[in-house]
């Protein structure tokens, strides 16, 4: 009578955990990426864009996501230059505005907090002159 070992036994189940394994090692197809770039901040609604003169320089500033962005014609993009100070818990964009008055910008900022009521955990009103540096009023 011929003994079969536990090694013997397990041999053929591993051989076939082996090839089922492999059966998926394909290269994925690679994504296609789009032909052209989608610029996010081009949708933006016209009450929350600028573009004009601030102290005497030509500016062209977004709000969004409650975010401020000011045009870069040298990089021919976008450099974020305001956004309200970072909330530890979720949050999303309740209140955004962008208002034009006596040569400067005033935009109001508001995150709020997911399940929270009233407005907002951070954010704020801001003023500018030339739409760099920006002053919390």
């Amino acid at each position: 009578m011929e003994r079969v070992t536990v090694q013997g036994r397990r041999a053929p189940w591993g051989l076939l955990l082996l090839a089922f394994l492999l059966t998926g090692c394909e290269k994925p197809e690679p994504i296609a990426s789009p032909s052209v770039e989608v610029d996010p901040l081009a949708t933006v609604p016209p009450e929350r864009v600028f573009k004009g003169l601030l102290g005497g320089k030509p500016v062209h500033l977004v709000v969004h996501e409650c975010k401020v962005f000011r045009a870069t014609s040298e990089e021919g993009g976008w450099q974020m230059v305001l956004e309200p100070e970072p909330y530890p818990f979720f949050s999303y964009c309740e209140r955004q505005t962008l208002l034009v008055e006596g040569g400067a910008v005033t935009v109001t900022l508001g995150r709020i907090a997911f399940g929270a009521g009233g407005c907002c955990a951070t954010g704020g009103t801001y003023r500018s002159k030339d739409g760099v540096r920006w002053k919390k009023l």
